[in-house]
């Protein structure tokens, strides 16, 4: 779900969908490994006999705290959400927060309205109001948004009913315009955004200046029912679902504040969130059954990042969100350690995932040489070898060195794989995260 360089950064989710640290030549020793867990080999490759490279990985996202694939096949095995969240999120406890908390999700940015293209709010189902407008208005009637300038100094606010007769108009200097619900059937439909995910549960705040953009103001037990069914499968067992609610709740909370417009983003820069057609009866169910509940560090929620699969085993975050050439910029959080991921037979619970293990295409060492030379940050020329032998707890690369015929780079992994994605051929696989050898990963 939906990730950056530091941990204080919104991260992506990055869902099924898709301070001191150390200094920069210095990393964490890995701990032992558990029983039945082999790492995968770490050499600089390739000798001089190799001629063709292919990667092998497991699991797709960062690695950090939750993986979701891992919460579905715990709860499959019989682990209550509690027991599942206390493995990802360590040396946490779980308690309440008031579910009518309201969080801000930018549903909307950079909108250039034009009177052949106003900003378009419609109150669908029940009755609505605008702050400052007086009179109360009818489902189905629309408020439009046009400035009157290129410079948007100034906007011509109208209402309109379903008939088009014109209720109310005025001119209003730019600023924020609160469209509120007036009934508790009524849903607030952002008709401008013209796509399928266009309908809002709270209240619609368009802010206005030179361009617009709407923030959906929403109690945050009512957000996550457009996120979570996002997030995972509705069709998933009610435990793992349960954990998805609580970790979505969290991670939102985490990111309530006071200043600026807006708290979080409807994509997978943060969690995506599709409002009220994006929900769904059995996650509905699983966030009323879990109603306020929160992860707590410190007593105050905690930053609850997950991914879709971690490959049989997490990573620390200060290992995933360095610099792009790797260094270590984040300070280690207490509860986003790296562990197994593995149920006692040695099996990964992530195993149901369609990337819990994979790989690429086989390359030869002229064409990987053109992959990586199609960025600036890892052409090396013809790459004479690939140092992967710098690793977090996990086995996931937090750098690696490529060395070639026009010089030497280091990059973090997270750029590596960036960089082989965007250049590598698009009917080649892609690689799906930072864990990753040139050998099959146990």
């Amino acid at each position: 779900m939906r990730a950056l360089a530091v941990l204080s950064v919104a991260v992506l989710g990055l869902g099924l969908l898709p301070g001191a640290g150390f200094a920069a030549d210095r990393w964490p020793t890995p701990p032992p490994a558990p029983p039945g867990f082999v790492r995968p080999p770490r050499p600089t490759i390739p000798p001089k006999s190799v001629t063709s490279y292919t990667f092998y990985g497991r699991g797709w996202g960062h690695g950090v705290g939750m993986s979701q694939y891992g919460a579905r096949g715990r709860a499959l095995a019989g682990q209550t959400s509690a027991t599942i969240l206390a493995h990802y999120y360590p040396k946490t406890t779980l308690g309440q927060a008031d579910p009518s908390t309201i969080v801000r999700v930018l549903v909307l940015s950079g909108f250039a309205a034009s009177t052949a293209k106003p900003l378009t709010i419609t109150g669908r189902l029940g009755t609505w109001t605008i702050d400052g407008v007086a009179g109360t208005f009818a489902a189905d009637a629309r408020v439009t948004l046009v400035p009157t300038s290129s410079a948007g100094t100034s906007w011509t606010l109208r209402v309109l009913s379903a008939a088009n007769a014109q209720l109310a108009a005025r001119t209003i200097t730019a600023g924020a315009v609160m469209v509120r619900p007036a009934a508790s059937s009524t849903y607030l439909e952002l008709t401008t955004k013209g796509a399928t995910y266009d309908l809002y549960r709270g209240s619609l705040n368009a802010i206005l200046r030179s361009t617009a953009s709407v923030v959906n103001h929403v109690p945050v037990d009512l957000y996550l029912r457009g996120v979570v069914p996002l997030e995972m499968p509705a069709g998933w067992p009610s435990e793992a679902l349960k954990v998805q609610a609580i970790a979505a709740r969290s991670y939102a909370l985490y990111r309530v504040h006071t200043s600026g417009s807006y708290d979080l983003y409807d994509d997978t820069r943060s969690q995506v969130y599709r409002g009220r057609r994006g929900e769904a009866t059995a996650t509905n169910t699983a966030i009323a059954a879990t109603s306020g509940t929160v992860v707590l560090s410190g007593g105050k929620p905690a930053n609850t990042l997950f991914h879709s699969s971690d490959g049989g085993w997490t990573e620390n975050n200060e290992n995933v969100f360095v610099s792009s050439t790797g260094a270590i910029v984040a300070g280690a959080v207490s509860y986003l350690r790296g562990s197994s991921d593995r149920a006692p037979d040695g099996s990964s619970y992530d195993q149901t995932s369609p990337y819990a293990t994979w790989k690429t295409a086989t390359y030869s060492i002229a064409a990987l040489s053109a992959v990586f030379a199609k960025d600036s940050r890892t052409a090396v020329g013809t790459i004479a070898s690939l140092d992967l032998s710098r690793t977090g707890v996990s086995g996931r690369l937090i750098s690696v060195t490529l060395r070639g015929s026009g010089g030497t780079k280091t990059v973090s992994g997270a750029v590596f794989v960036s960089a082989f994605n965007a250049g590598r051929s698009a009917l080649d696989p892609q690689m799906r995260g930072t864990l990753f050898a040139t050998a099959p990963i146990p």
